[in-house]
């Protein structure tokens, strides 16, 4: 289901859902020329278990949130943007975001060029938004974008088209870059959440391609959520053992298959329209059954849930988030 619940059990990395890595975006602005949208969603607002709402701060304090691009396709990141929060009395937050370029962007550390400073934390319907040199942010609740029949998906995907996450709620990061500052391009990216552990960065999960960690049992898991993608042929017969078992793939194919998947980036070129897995993807793209042809080879094509409504047309593009948040 995407990244969601990617910790143990179908719980969330390290305990904390803050740091559940949900899913990421990247479309050319529909409003704006020569700018793209990147999202990066974290913090479901519910368990998958029990569905008890989980905490209502947005963001981890000791919790570090990036977008990492590749502009030569070697897997390693040559640009970073880093959002850090900063908690203030009576539960309110405020985001600082910095942009690093060079070796520095591969790095683990929250230093950088400040982008933005001090721009509240949303929890309301309205989407506070910041503007800086070409830059547009938002960082805070809002309506869930995903959509997949997830309990269909864990009762061994006997779908029944009912939306898991069509009234969910989720913590998002939205920021348009003008594709100037993009480097060569197209680019590569992904995206990654990491925890400040007695004055180290420790990454907790990381990804581009949707639900790519149900391949992966236990310490496999644990391994490739902390790992770099250019680290990530490592994993490749693990994938195609999966997909053996979950597709009736032959081995050869399996492995053809399991390439192709890692490592896991996004490939994606401004000049073109967002289309999964094509290039980038969109609010709307439905990952969810691409995924499930890939990993059925072909047997389920779709568990029919389509596009959320409520999806803005501006910026921050995603619908105000629902009850208990707002």
């Amino acid at each position: 289901m995407s990244h969601h619940y990617s910790g143990p059990d179908f719980g969330f990395p390290r305990g904390d859902p803050r740091l559940d890595l949900t899913d990421i975006y990247a479309f050319p602005s529909p409003v704006r020329e020569d700018t793209s949208v990147f999202v990066l969603n974290v913090h479901p607002s519910v368990t998958l278990t029990s569905l008890e709402a989980t905490t209502m701060e947005p963001f981890a304090p000791n919790g570090l949130y990036e977008i990492k691009i590749d502009i030569d396709g070697d897997a390693i990141a040559d640009i970073a943007y880093r959002v850090r929060v900063t908690p203030l009395p009576g539960g309110a937050q405020t985001a600082t975001v910095r942009r690093v370029t060079g070796p520095l962007a591969a790095g683990t550390d929250d230093g950088g060029e400040i982008i933005f400073v001090g721009v509240p934390v949303s929890t309301g319907r309205d989407a506070g938004v910041a503007e800086s040199d070409g830059y547009r942010f938002f960082a805070g609740w809002r309506s869930e974008p995903f959509f997949f029949d997830t309990l269909g998906a864990v009762n061994g995907l006997r779908f029944t088209g009912d939306d898991f996450f069509v009234d969910k709620n989720v913590c998002s990061i939205v920021l348009e870059v003008p594709n100037s500052a993009l480097g060569f391009q197209p680019i590569h990216l992904w995206g990654r959440t990491l925890e400040n552990k007695n004055e180290r960065w420790l990454q907790v999960e990381r990804g581009a391609r949707p639900q790519q960690a149900v391949f992966l049992p236990g310490e496999q898991k644990e391994a490739y959520l902390a790992s770099e993608p250019a680290e990530d042929s490592r994993f490749v017969s693990t994938f195609a053992h999966a997909l053996e078992h979950t597709g009736g793939y032959r081995p050869d194919e399996a492995e053809r298959v399991a390439r192709t998947l890692l490592p896991d980036i996004m490939f994606y070129d401004p000049t073109r329209p967002a289309s999964f897995p094509e290039n980038g993807r969109s609010l709307t793209d439905d990952a969810a059954d691409a995924f499930m042809a890939i990993l059925t080879n072909g047997k389920l094509t779709g568990d029919g849930v389509g596009p959320h409504a409520d999806l803005l047309r501006e910026f921050p593009y995603l619908g105000p988030p629902h009850g208990a948040q707002v």
